[in-house]
């Protein structure tokens, strides 16, 4: 999508009624409804008392990630670099994903049920608390940017379908659930839509021409170091909490995770009307790589070790 983003741009900047612009936006909120159709109140409920486990994983998610990268703000002098610091930060402010980390734990044999709870809560805790880490930052002096508006977007697009979907899970969520390799296609569709319609207008603009492959060799390295210093902290803080193994694997998983689909979208909602767009789903395209690869590769040796 980047590179036909490249190439063709045209397509991702039309203002025809057809345009991706809006396409993507009903896209973002069938995303969401059928999430919520999918999302059982039973298995959200499960293991609702561990309240240890459940702080672990959202401080870690919305509180610990922000704070390393905003530590790192002071270094930042330039105004290329405060952008990808930015873009950085948001990846940091978003919550964790959903589908995988559920995977992963039950690969490894963790905590399933406290699994689902968190990954569910923190998609719905990250509709408020990702705009509101993003406003102390881009409020006043990012053109494009309008914390409100954004919140309120993000009401509408997003949180609204979702408890439609919860509301109708009762009549349609055996259908979702039967369906989700379909949806899982959907969910894809849509986001490559909206990665194509973000660099069109990234390209179109020649904001990515000041960005060099230093940069983008920084920036990698930068994600890289994000992951590896969350997971070992999350790791020391469950062993200080004497987390059992099977809540250790889940608060681990879960806590080091971040979401693509809620990234993706979140940056058509918040960022839409900024020519600096593509630049937000870049360091969310990296770390998604990373987790799946690193993490899938821990999961596996840990269910090994309960197998022996």
């Amino acid at each position: 999508m980047i590179l036909l983003a490249w190439v063709v741009p045209g397509l991702g900047i039309t203002e025809e009624w057809y345009s991706l612009d809006s396409l993507s936006d009903i896209g973002i909120s069938l995303i969401f409804f059928f999430y919520g159709l999918k999302l059982s109140p039973r298995q959200v409920m499960q293991g609702l008392n561990n309240y240890k486990l459940h702080f672990l994983i959202q401080f870690s998610t919305f509180i610990l990630f922000p704070i390393i990268v905003i530590s790192a703000l002071p270094f930042i002098n330039t105004e290329e670099g405060h952008m990808l610091w930015l873009a950085v930060f948001f990846l940091a402010a978003l919550p964790s994903t959903v589908s995988s980390s559920v995977v992963m734990v039950s690969m490894a044999k963790g905590n399933v049920p406290g699994s689902i709870f968190n990954a569910s809560i923190s998609g719905l805790i990250g509709i408020i608390a990702t705009p509101l880490w993003m406003g102390l930052f881009m409020g006043g002096d990012s053109q494009g940017f309008d914390f409100v508006d954004s919140l309120v977007s993000l009401m509408i697009k997003i949180l609204l379908p979702v408890i439609l979907g919860l509301m109708l899970h009762k009549y349609l969520g055996k259908m979702a659930v039967n369906n989700s390799k379909l949806l899982a296609w959907f969910d894809k569709s849509v986001i490559l839509a909206i990665v194509y319609k973000s660099f069109s207008e990234s390209f179109e603009s020649g904001l990515l021409d000041s960005i060099g492959i230093v940069d983008l060799v920084i920036l990698f390295l930068v994600v890289i170091a994000l992951f590896v210093l969350v997971y070992q902290i999350i790791n020391r803080l469950s062993r200080q909490f004497k987390f059992n193994r099977e809540d250790r694997i889940t608060a681990i998983f879960n806590g080091s995770k971040k979401s693509l689909v809620h990234g993706t979208v979140m940056s058509k909602v918040l960022f839409g009307n900024m020519a600096s767009q593509g630049i937000f789903i870049i360091p969310i395209m990296i770390y998604h790589a990373l987790q799946l690869i690193v993490i899938s590769f821990i999961a596996q040796k840990m269910s090994k070790e309960v197998d022996v």
